[in-house]
């Protein structure tokens, strides 16, 4: 499950971005202050990156298509009866407003899409938080020759251009092509360590069992590492489900089985485990639960993963995590298993287990 996406180099997962954050707010600012004329009826605008909680600002009356793959913002839009995909749709838009979040690669592959799908003259504005590099990504996007109009707003900065009539350069420069890791799976910018396998997964894979023949889950699937990791360790294998909430992780693990594991049976469910009931039961359930590290671990999205996986274990089922070492996860599996322990442990990460 990956939301607010974290550096690559600090290898959090943070799956949290508060609710009308302020980058929210910059985006429609140039409207609201009437700097820029709102799109008026029978207009199209593609929204990519959207979040829910604004309210557009008075004459903005065009017709918004949200783009948000991750599921909890994905389902706050729809709570909010916004129109939204978790992928984008169709072309020829009249312009299209890009809401920037933390991760770099993302925010550019944004600007490429807005670039591609709206028609030529069309408007684009972009926003984001000065923490979030708004600023360093204006100026490469200045570098294309774009006359770009900017304001700053709300801690953030907002800017705005034309869609030009050439955007071959700039769609080169900035759309992200597919990574592939290790040679053996296919990920991309803003998914959970897309560019290398985590360090905490890879403990928790040494440690699968190797003759596990039930029906198994993965809970934060990611791009499927730790799916392929237990089919190819225990080849007896009934079936395995993921389950995440990053669309884009969930479609590059459903590419990464079917290439690495093509004859296990397995399905998909891009899905909120903290806020969606899980309705199958397994024997075994694996997971590299998300957190947030800012000053401070925030466990309680995997303390919610971790009673989740409780109730969606037959009796006798298993549960095997990794987490930092700090993350207070151990009573939690108290409150919710029979028996529970520690497998092993390393400098940053502990890998646990429970039992039904």
């Amino acid at each position: 499950v990956s939301g607010a996406y974290p550096t690559d180099e600090t290898h959090s997962r943070d799956e949290t971005t508060p609710m009308s954050r302020d980058a929210l707010k910059t985006l429609f600012h140039p409207f609201a202050s009437g700097t820029v004329d709102a799109p008026g009826e029978g207009q199209r605008i593609l929204f990519l990156g959207a979040e829910a909680g604004f309210s557009l600002p008075g004459g903005f009356a065009a017709e918004l298509s949200a783009v948000q793959g991750f599921r909890p913002f994905y389902r706050q839009l729809q709570a909010q009866r916004i129109n939204v995909t978790p992928e984008i749709e169709g072309d020829g838009y009249d312009g299209a407003l890009v809401l920037c979040g933390k991760h770099k690669g993302e925010n550019e592959d944004h600007i490429a899409e807005a670039l591609a799908r709206v028609r030529e003259g069309g408007l684009i504005v972009v926003a984001g938080g000065k923490e979030d590099g708004i600023q360093p990504l204006r100026k490469r996007i200045e570098a294309f020759g774009l006359a770009i109009e900017h304001m700053p707003k709300y801690h953030g900065v907002a800017f705005w251009f034309a869609r030009p009539a050439d955007i071959k350069a700039a769609t080169a420069q900035l759309a992200k092509p597919a990574t592939r890791v290790e040679g053996r799976f296919t990920t991309a910018p803003g998914m959970f360590s897309h560019d290398r396998i985590d360090a905490g997964s890879e403990l928790l894979a040494s440690r699968l069992p190797t003759d596990f023949a039930g029906d198994a889950a993965d809970f934060g699937a990611g791009w499927g590492y730790l799916s392929v990791e237990l089919a190819t360790k225990s080849p007896r294998i009934e079936r395995i489900d993921l389950y995440e909430a990053h669309y884009g992780a969930l479609e590059a693990a459903r590419a990464n089985l079917l290439a690495n594991c093509p004859k296990v049976a397995q399905r998909f469910f891009w899905h909120d485990l903290t806020s969606e009931p899980v309705k199958d039961k397994y024997d075994l359930i694996i997971m590299n639960p998300p957190f947030h590290e800012g000053h401070a671990a925030e466990p309680s999205l995997g303390q919610a993963m971790i009673k989740t996986a409780a109730s969606a274990l037959r009796g006798s089922g298993r549960l095997m995590l990794v987490a930092n070492r700090g993350l207070p996860y151990e009573p939690v599996l108290a409150e919710n298993f029979k028996e529970f322990g520690e497998t092993c442990r390393n400098a940053r990460f502990k890998v646990l287990w429970a039992k039904k």
